[in-house]
């Protein structure tokens, strides 16, 4: 009985770090971060990845209530959480790039509740959803389990630390956040700025015609007609983003910076 007992908590103590990194990941990590995926759902996920990913790595045993083990589970949560932050930051050039548009064609007022990221412009959620769908469909949640295997032997537990090239990493790429919004934005934006002149050119033309009253309606049907055409291109873009994401994941798992 009680070598069944010392069994139970050196595989509780071993199977700890997986299920810390893989928890913080999930926390951290696009479309299974939001509030409508509950607690109870992460938990079932990040147990049945720690099962799947357990066998197949050596894990060494440290007390987690030491000194040791403290400094660990620090390290296998930051881990986590900077591999989801990497995602997170196209999820923020999404909405950037919904903000501006929305802007741009009077929406700014139109808002509603986002549960991963709060009250967001009506463009921003359906650039939000849009991006999730495209996330799923090229396989994004696979290779994201594939890296998160990876990083187990790059960032073996009890070894290797987060070191400050990789919060640099993560600064450097947070950068894309200004570049992907603008990018999704530019046709909508580049097509409303010459509506403006136009309108402004009228108003000068006409100086008795209410200006609110007509451009309004001009700069929306406009906005609207300009997104559609550029759907493709927006799609586009943010699939671009997603595998660029990807793949910073993959560099900072295959490159790690050791103390």
């Amino acid at each position: 009985m009680e070598l069944l007992v010392a069994d139970l908590i050196e595989r509780f103590y071993t199977a700890l770090w997986p299920f810390l990194r893989i928890g913080a990941m999930l926390i951290a990590v696009p479309v299974l971060s939001i509030d409508a995926v509950s607690v109870r759902i992460r938990i079932i996920l990040t147990l049945a990845l720690t099962l799947m990913i357990y066998p197949l790595v050596d894990w060494p045993t440290i007390d987690p209530v030491s000194a040791a083990g403290l400094s660990e589970i620090f390290n296998q949560i930051l881990i986590g959480v900077l591999m989801g932050f990497f995602l997170q930051i196209v999820t923020a050039a999404v909405v950037l790039g919904g903000q501006a548009i929305a802007n741009s064609m009077g929406l700014a007022m139109a808002t509603m509740v986002d549960p991963g990221i709060g009250t967001v412009p009506l463009m921003s959620q359906f650039l939000l959803i849009l991006a999730t769908l495209i996330f799923l469909g090229i396989g994004g949640h696979i290779l994201m389990i594939g890296i998160l295997l990876r990083s187990f032997e790059t960032f073996p537990v009890g070894v290797a630390f987060i070191s400050g090239a990789n919060f640099a990493a993560l600064i450097e790429w947070s950068a894309i956040i200004f570049l992907g919004g603008m990018l999704m934005a530019l046709p909508i934006l580049v097509a409303l700025l010459l509506v403006n002149i136009g309108v402004g050119v009228m108003a000068r033309a006409a100086p008795s015609l209410n200006i609110f009253a007509v451009g309004f309606p001009v700069f929306f049907l406009t906005g609207y007609a300009v997104l559609i055409l550029s759907m493709a291109g927006i799609g586009a873009r943010i699939q671009w983003l997603w595998m660029e994401g990807i793949e910073r994941v993959q560099d900072f798992v295959l490159v790690p910076g050791v103390l």
